[in-house]
């Protein structure tokens, strides 16, 4: 299973963000992150695009654990996100901040 968070960051607070990232604790182990990815996009603000991969069976911790780690980015002025958590069945739900 994949959840794919899009972070929306304003440039005045790529620093508060950086730093944010940095005092981070690490995720479990069955939680492989791939990204974050660059978002281009004009007039928007900066955007990345981060994928957390987990086995299914995990799902309710995993997501606990994400948000746990996601939580800490509410101290970033202007910090938007929005998941989505994707499985090879189908796309399953979205949710914002």
């Amino acid at each position: 299973m994949v959840i794919k968070c899009i972070f929306s960051i304003p440039l005045k607070s790529i620093r508060d963000y950086a730093r944010q990232i940095t005092e981070l604790p690490p995720l479990p182990e069955y939680i492989t992150i791939r990204g974050p990815y660059i978002h281009d996009a004009l007039g928007v603000n900066n955007q990345t695009i981060t994928l957390y991969e987990f086995d299914e069976s995990r799902s309710a911790e995993a997501w606990k654990s994400i948000f746990k780690q996601l939580d800490a980015f509410h101290a970033v002025p202007g910090f938007t996100f929005a998941a989505e958590i994707l499985s090879k069945e189908k796309r399953v739900r979205k949710v914002s901040n």
